[in-house]
């Protein structure tokens, strides 16, 4: 329990139903969702295409879109794979012949097409309760009377300016007079309502087909992209079989690659044979175990994840046992080993998340976004559609698993969770912040399993994380294990900014209580009844 004479926040609690979001429009537009009859994927399309409003340097409908749905009664988890593909032209040899040596954030050949429009218009027609247009009139009300921009929205928006001065699209459409908009100041978004309305009206046809899909194709080729009205209209999102493994007495569901679930996976794997439950919870050793660990299984997600229709990625050997045994023996529980050695192979081989869990016990753990800060920093300028970078998922090298090709899904940050006791969801869970994501899950399951935290005490953890060769820790890590995380060879610095940000809701397996968290790293917050 939280010292209350400290600032902090309560979980909430509920016994019905529980939404947590990154914005608290969200939040407020998933309850009343809920308490007006829908359902749990009802909840979560209203409140994501809120935050494609209200928060547009970390999602968009340029972007693309990944979650999970526990239906009670359905025949195991669900898992929808959002992720768009890149364009039919775009192979390396192509790339390579026009000089490409690099995919560059503001490049049209970091933007595959995106794939959550298509994701929700599946999602809500296969288990949803409202049509999709419905769904979509809060987003569209605040796109065209504005909504005040929220502290952390604006923080970040006032960052991002130099990046967005540089299409004209986003001058236009992000920009006001030159500059982000101060906090507080409403801002609107009149042609992203009216893209808004025609998804409305003619569901993903609204966007992959006609003037949207028209305007976004144009803007994309004359900035030199290779994309082309089919590659729109040939868009699918796919179900696809999670993944598991366990940790203490919960089961860890993950969509597979080209999803980096499976990262969570393996560093829980490995931390499970190093003693990491031993280790006070905000301490030198605790921090050392998790990251030595995160070095690897990262340095696996590099070898092996990507997509699976075009390459094989070995699941089953990557959560073995014996694959969590080599990789935990590498691990010195009392000092950074500068060289953890090789990613062995088989033989023969900046975002939204949200949660929300119905009255029915439906729960979705539910992730969008457009990859970096305003995606690429194209906005198609007539639709006022922010274009996501999730191509720079994708490496220009010959024969790796990884490489860009025509129609492939690049390997993919996004990571929505649930951890099940039995055959029930107990926690329904994510952590926004691009690579950090897996990383995020790791601190906050281990911080309920181990350490006893509830949703709200887990996400509120300080956290540290990997940043260009080196850690950086948060504000909230104590001066005396920084200074013993250098006495221990890391190289570990103060961070100005956050990690990442998170959702969660707890579903206690005997009494049903509903325990919601939202992260104090954003604006939102979590609703429930």
């Amino acid at each position: 329990m939280r010292d209350f004479a400290l600032p902090g926040r309560s979980p909430v609690l509920g016994t019905e139903a529980m939404c947590a979001t990154s914005h608290p429009q969200a939040s407020r537009v998933a309850l009343e969702v809920l308490r007006s009859g829908g359902n749990a994927v009802d909840a979560a399309i209203a409140a994501s295409a809120v935050l494609v409003v209200v928060e547009p340097a970390m999602t968009g409908i340029g972007g693309d879109c990944f979650a999970l749905i526990h239906k009670p009664g359905a025949d195991g988890l669900i898992a929808i794979n959002g992720a768009g593909r890149a364009p039919a032209g775009a192979d390396l040899a192509t790339l390579k012949a026009e000089g490409v040596t690099e995919l560059e954030m503001g490049s049209p050949h970091a933007v595959t097409v995106p794939g959550a429009i298509d994701a929700w218009d599946r999602m809500v027609a296969d288990y949803g309760t409202r049509p999709l247009g419905d769904l979509l009139q809060p987003a569209i009300q605040l796109a065209e009377t504005g909504f005040p921009v929220a502290a952390r929205v604006g923080t970040d928006w006032a960052g991002q300016t130099e990046k967005l001065s540089v299409h004209a699209g986003s001058r236009k459409h992000l920009l006001v007079n030159g500059r982000a908009p101060a906090i507080g100041s409403v801002m609107r978004f009149p042609a992203l309502a009216e893209t808004l309305k025609a998804i409305a009206a003619n569901g993903r046809d609204g966007f992959y087909t006609g003037a949207v899909a028209q305007d976004i194709v144009d803007t994309l080729q004359a900035m030199g992209g290779l994309h082309t009205l089919d590659d729109f209209a040939n868009q699918k999102a796919s179900y696809v079989e999670p993944i598991s493994s366990t940790y203490g007495d919960l089961r860890l569901c993950q969509l597979p690659p080209n999803n980096s679930g499976i990262v969570a996976n393996l560093i829980l794997k490995i931390l499970e044979r190093v003693g990491h439950a031993s280790a006070p919870a905000v301490s030198a050793q605790r921090y050392h175990l998790a990251l030595e660990a995160a070095r690897l299984a990262y340095a696996m997600r590099d070898q092996f994840i990507a997509d699976p229709d075009m390459a094989d990625v070995p699941v089953d050997y990557i959560l073995s046992d014996a694959f969590a045994d080599n990789l935990a023996g590498r691990i010195d529980p009392e000092r950074r080993v500068d060289d953890l050695g090789p990613i062995p192979e088989p033989e023969g081989s900046d975002t939204v998340y949200l949660c929300v869990v119905d009255k029915d016990g439906m729960a979705v753990s539910f992730i969008n976004s457009v990859y970096s800060a305003f995606g690429s920093g194209i906005v198609a300028e007539k639709s006022g559609v922010t274009l996501h970078n999730r191509g720079q998922g994708f490496v220009l090298e010959e024969g790796h698993r990884n490489c860009i090709a025509p129609g492939k899904r690049p390997m993919h940050t996004l990571v929505p969770a649930m951890a099940f006791r039995g055959e029930k969801p107990e926690l329904v869970f994510g952590v926004m912040g691009a690579m950090f994501q897996p990383m995020g899950q790791v601190y906050v399951l281990t911080n309920v399993v181990d350490y006893g935290m509830d949703v709200q005490e887990a996400l509120d953890f300080p956290r540290v994380f990997f940043e260009e060769g080196h850690l950086e820790a948060e504000s909230g890590v104590p001066a005396d294990v920084v200074s013993e995380m250098q006495a221990m060879g890391h190289d570990i610095r103060p961070r100005a900014e956050a990690w990442g940000g998170g959702q969660a809701i707890h579903i206690h397996p005997e009494t049903g209580v509903l325990s919601g968290g939202s992260d104090p790293r954003k604006d939102g917050c979590a609703l429930g009844y």
